[in-house]
């Protein structure tokens, strides 16, 4: 695993043949449910898959703790695709964020209508830098996990917010990168199925035990994965475990 701060000098670039970006992807991966199942629909997709998680002092760090977990469980058939895990500290974004995901203070509903666990800016950040590690790597797609169908409202995590981000990397970089959000048109019972038709059973198996999404970094497992189980992130999670479960049977 590699890790780079904010003011690091350098980025090693990848070496690689003409045109090998074109297959190449870099996934943004958190250590939750969406992003490991955006992370399965790279491998399933791309010959080479990097990816990269960000520490901007998060309540919930457990998160980070268990990528690597994760990818070690990921089925053998897709491991020779999967390329380096890189780990960004974006203390910065912390430091300015009075939010319940960067502070320890109860999560409620704010006066604009969003929850306090929105962390203004954090996606287009996230977006940003991914493409800027990219752009060393000699990777062309970026995936994420943002949608827009079974969310808290995040505003950054919309379809047109990620299109608009697109065009501004692309012309700030002169590259033409592709952005792609494989979930922002699933609910929750529809990620896993998508997860299922990927990668069967075994990596329903290893979302459910191995990701964590609650905003408390509860680890008490549930039949849906571990969590407080009453916080906005683990609610989503639940009920579209439940659907899930009765939609298979």
């Amino acid at each position: 695993m590699s890790a780079e701060g904010v003011g690091a000098a350098s980025y090693p670039p990848r070496p690689s043949p003409a045109n090998a970006g074109e297959r190449a992807a870099l996934v943004l991966f958190s250590g939750g449910q969406d992003s490991a199942t955006c992370l399965a629909w790279a491998l399933d997709r791309f010959a080479r898959v990097e990816t990269i998680g960000f520490d901007y002092g998060q309540r919930h760090r457990v998160e980070l703790e268990v990528r690597t977990g994760f990818r070690a469980a990921l089925p053998a058939a897709w491991r020779d695709r999967l390329g380096e895990d890189h780990l960004i500290r974006l203390d910065a974004l912390g430091a300015v964020s009075e939010t319940a995901l960067t502070r320890d203070v109860a999560i409620t509903m704010e006066a604009g209508g969003l929850p306090s666990t929105f962390v203004p800016g954090r996606n287009l950040v996230f977006l940003t830098f991914a493409a800027a590690v990219a752009y060393r790597r000699g990777l062309r797609h970026l995936v994420a996990g943002m949608c827009e169908t079974d969310y808290s409202g995040y505003p950054d995590c919309r379809d047109d917010t990620v299109k608009a981000l697109q065009v501004a990397i692309n012309l700030g970089t002169d590259r033409r990168f592709v952005i792609h959000t494989p979930l922002m048109w699933r609910d929750k019972a529809a990620t896993w199925h998508l997860a299922r038709r990927l990668g069967g059973s075994e990596l329903v198996e290893a979302i459910r035990a191995r990701t964590h999404s609650c905003y408390l970094g509860d680890r008490t497992m549930h039949e849906w994965g571990a969590g407080c189980g009453a916080c906005p992130a683990c609610e989503l999670r639940a009920r579209g475990w439940r659907r899930y479960v009765a939609e298979a049977v």
